[in-house]
């Protein structure tokens, strides 16, 4: 068993920045490819960044130039760099993990529930 949680969420003005993070505990594997994805209420889900066991990342256009993703890999910590927060950027963001994936491929699937484990998600709000 997998568990994913988040922390680092709240709220910020326009223009400003947060950092989220995913600590992941339990079973891990070497080939992991993580994620996020955020949810708002009555929208589809989507991916906005993803990032595979060769360190190869993935980005939304919507995010792209503004997020970044990484990881620490020795403490098994995702992370997701939020800059330039705009209003659309409100969800609540959730990280995920799956195997032997590249994030390319990561990106279509992760808001996906068969995509691999979720976390419950940490929520952003941008005014």
């Amino acid at each position: 068993e997998v568990q994913l949680v988040e922390s680092g969420g709240g709220s910020v003005q326009a223009g400003g920045s947060l950092r989220l993070s995913c600590a992941a505990s339990g079973r891990t594997y070497i080939k992991w490819c993580m994620g996020w994805f955020r949810e708002v209420p009555g929208k589809e889900r989507e991916g906005i960044a993803t990032i595979d066991s060769g360190g190869i990342t993935a980005y939304a256009d919507s995010v792209k130039g503004r997020f970044t993703i990484s990881k620490d890999n020795a403490k098994n910590i995702l992370y997701l760099q939020m800059d330039n927060l705009k209003p659309e950027d409100s969800a609540t963001y959730r990280c995920a993990a799956s195997w032997d994936v590249t994030a390319i491929e990561a990106l279509g699937r992760i808001a996906d529930p068969a995509f691999g484990y979720w976390g419950e998600g940490t929520q952003v709000t941008v005014s």
